[in-house]
């Protein structure tokens, strides 16, 4: 299967979040590249950053769960190859 690679950017405004999206996160393990986080103590925000080599199907199923959860905002870029 064709796989594509894409960067997913989330910012978590609450805390309480986080447990949520790390779970989503170690079920997509095996796409994950590699991923930062950096907390932002100053805002009371997390900001990730993960890098995909994946279908496109999972990358928008994965993108899609992580919009569904409460007090976190995501984006995803793609490459063009």
């Amino acid at each position: 299967m064709e796989t594509r690679i894409a960067i997913i950017g989330i910012i978590i405004e609450d805390p309480d979040a986080s447990e949520q999206i790390n779970r989503l996160l170690h079920e997509y393990g095996d796409y994950i590249v590699g991923r930062m986080g950096i907390p932002y103590r100053q805002r009371n925000v997390n900001i990730i950053c993960i890098v995909l080599d994946a279908p496109n199907d999972v990358i928008n199923t994965l993108a899609g769960k992580i919009g569904k959860v409460r007090n976190v905002s995501a984006k995803t870029i793609y490459s063009k190859a």
